[in-house]
């Protein structure tokens, strides 16, 4: 798995070296610069689960099937302009909107508009092991794979050139709210046909084509990833010429670039820094619910973590009270239940773990529990659930301390991190998850089932065929009030289990420059940058 990763982002770093050598000037004359902490091992969202690509990259380059409103939270037609639900839920029959272009880049010029062949190379890609293309750079598709798609899609079908039907083997309720992801973007069945042509798929995920906004014109590892306008976008020619993903510099180092000019936008700033940004008349922020939970799993292989009692008598040490202070200055809640408090299928009983370290020393020596030594890891760089990573993890460190349990803290980065998960090494693992979906299906199943384990999404590798079930009863039925009783028999098994305590849930945060207009905060962590514009007299029209 290791030796994957590596080559897939060898060949993005080879691309940036070797094609690319421009630096990023001059953007305030034609763009904007979007700073953001991140890394890129692809740029296919199929592969990923989570991190630049899904949060930011997505929304630009490509479309999916379906959208959701990010203000009611409901489905929406994208390059489908309609849709059928059909065999109790079985069977989804999708029309497709006509004359949608696809990107004209470097690599790829494309000779017709996007059809059902595209969306069904795109779909079958995931979900039919045997499709000639399921294998290239991996073979994995970590958000679907813990769905367990590939088991439960019977069919992806043409039907014509502008209609396709997509058979599952039992009724999901939560199936289109999947395909409005940004896991699920519609690639070109062309460009993918040209490359096998020459034998180099694998291009597919590191050069993109989609029919999204912008297109990638420049990467440097490390540094910057430059957009340029898709003149041909279906919705209208976007606002800005090109865009520039600043990825150069954290904290406070892109805080200083904010308020400098050389960022317009900063994506997730630290909630710390919120005073300065109020302060500051040349700035605007803003703050939106999110639908994101930060946590921190216990790895349930590893004895004597493999225990409820010890994983509930750890739980009491963390002050969390603390952690809503030192790390989010009021911009998120306490965490009782791995949903967000703006789920509908969110339990209203579920309680906070309490802080009580006299309780938890009692438990452990009760338990026979003597000296502990866990590894902690920790992603350093700012993420959409958790502004301050490292910081949460050192407090987490010392409240441990004071129960006699020595945590040492690892950073880990990026795919990188998610292959040495699986290699169940370590102990703790301080995380996080975002969705763009308001569906419960999309927190429960990757992050707690048995599937998940292998699609590299569930970091506590805790398998519970019973809470399975329960999730799986929960998609038979459309009725709201069923799949809300089956949740919340899921929320209490977790409770009782414990295999991550849930630790916050915050609002999502962008700080950009008064000039900058057009700017949607999306609660799901993504937003298209096409109607975004600079509103001075220099701004170029399109």
């Amino acid at each position: 798995m290791r030796k994957i990763f590596s080559t897939l982002l060898l060949g993005l770093s080879v691309i940036s070296v070797s094609a690319w050598s421009a630096a990023p000037t001059d953007i305030r004359q034609s763009g904007f610069v979007y700073c953001v902490n991140g890394l890129m091992n692809t740029f296919n969202p199929q592969l990923a689960s989570g991190g630049l690509v899904v949060d930011t990259l997505a929304a630009q380059l490509y479309d999916r099937l379906l959208d959701v409103d990010p203000y009611t939270y409901r489905l929406m037609p994208e390059l489908a302009e309609r849709w059928e639900v059909l065999d109790n839920g079985a069977t989804y029959r999708f029309h497709l909107r006509r004359h949608v272009a696809f990107q004209h880049t470097q690599w790829f010029t494309p000779t017709r508009t996007m059809n059902a062949d595209d969306v069904v190379f795109s779909f079958a890609r995931m979900f039919d092991r045997h499709h000639p293309w399921h294998n290239v750079n991996g073979g994995s598709y970590p958000y679907f794979d813990s769905l367990q798609f590939t088991d439960s899609v019977k069919s992806v079908t043409k039907l014509d050139n502008s209609t396709v039907e997509i058979r599952l083997n039992s009724p999901d309720a939560a199936f289109l709210w999947h395909l409005a992801t940004h896991y699920a973007p519609v690639l070109s069945a062309e460009y993918a046909a040209n490359l096998s042509k020459t034998n180099r798929q694998e291009e597919l995920d590191r050069q993109p084509v989609g029919t999204g906004p912008f297109m990638l014109s420049e990467y440097r590892s490390g540094q910057y990833i430059r957009l340029a306008r898709n003149g041909d976008y279906w919705r209208g020619v976007p606002g800005m010429p090109q865009v520039v993903i600043d990825l150069g510099a954290g904290g406070i180092g892109r805080l200083s670039k904010l308020l400098t000019g050389e960022c317009d936008v900063l994506a997730y700033p630290a909630a710390s820094q919120l005073s300065i940004l109020r302060d500051d008349p040349r700035l605007r922020l803003t703050l939106r619910p999110g639908m994101n939970i930060a946590y921190l799993a216990f790895n349930t292989r590893k004895p004597p973590l493999d225990r409820a009692e010890v994983r509930q008598a750890l739980a009491l040490a963390i002050n969390n009270e603390r952690l809503m202070e030192s790390i989010y200055y009021g911009t998120a809640e306490t965490a009782a239940s791995i949903l967000p408090r703006a789920s509908w299928a969110y339990d209203s009983n579920a309680h906070v773990t309490p802080y009580n370290p006299q309780k938890a020393r009692e438990e452990l020596k009760r338990l026979g529990i003597g000296e502990l030594h866990f590894n902690l890891w920790v992603p350093s760089a700012s993420q959409s659930w958790n502004p301050s990573p490292m910081k949460t993890a050192e407090l987490i460190q010392a409240d441990m301390a004071q129960i006699g349990v020595q945590v040492t803290i690892v950073q880990v980065e990026g795919r990188f991190q998610e292959a040495q998960l699986m290699e169940s090494n370590h102990d703790l693992t301080l995380s996080g998850w975002s969705t763009d979906s308001n569906d419960p299906d999309s927190f429960f199943r990757p992050l707690l089932s048995c599937a998940g384990i292998n699609s590299q999404t569930n970091l506590a590798h805790w398998c519970n065929p019973a809470f399975d079930e329960v999730l799986h009863k929960a998609l038979l039925t459309p009725q709201l009030s069923s799949r809300i009783d089956r949740y919340n028999e899921a929320q209490r098994i977790l409770e009782k289990e414990l295999p991550m305590l849930p630790l916050a849930s915050s609002l999502r945060l962008q700080a950009y420059r008064h000039d900058i207009q057009g700017l949607v905060l999306s609660p799901f962590g993504n937003a298209s940058f096409a109607g975004v514009h600079r509103n001075d007299a220099g701004k170029e029209k399109p």
